[in-house]
């Protein structure tokens, strides 16, 4: 007990007047009862708070497990449509790539053809060439066709 709860049994209880017999009430425990009921309606609300509390961490955490399977399930799909989406992806490339590829085979054998239509031409004056300049050691003639 403290000194001023101890002076404070001392001070006048009512009014002056006749006097009163016994101590004067303890104001401190006039306090307290007064309080309690209030602080008995704190702790029930401490107590429901620490409940919500709880819940909501509880309802975090499934959330987060949820969100989690959530995110290995949509990488396992993307995973598994990868080959599709790049095949998709490179199929205009490829299409592309084959015109050109066509547009140069046609261009080579526009050419391969005009060389072997030269060819023809040139082949017949080729031979006598040929013809002429194999017979020129046999026949000993040194002039030109």
């Amino acid at each position: 007990m403290s000194l001023r709860d101890f002076l404070e049994r001392f001070r006048p209880a009512g009014t002056p007047g006749a006097s009163a017999t016994g101590v004067p009430a303890d104001r401190a425990a006039e306090r307290a009862a007064e309080l309690q009921p209030a602080l008995d309606r704190l702790t029930d609300v401490q107590r429901e708070a620490a409940r919500i509390r709880a819940a909501a961490e509880q309802r975090a955490r499934a959330l987060r497990q949820e969100a989690s399977e959530e995110a290995e399930r949509l990488l396992a799909d993307a995973r598994e449509r990868a080959p599709e989406v790049r095949r998709q992806a490179a199929e205009p490339l490829l299409r592309e790539a084959r015109r050109e590829a066509d547009a140069l085979r046609a261009a080579g054998d526009r050419r391969a053809s005009a060389i072997r239509e030269r060819a023809r031409e040139r082949m017949p004056r080729l031979v006598e060439l040929a013809v002429a300049d194999a017979m020129r050691p046999a026949s000993g003639t040194a002039a030109d066709p």
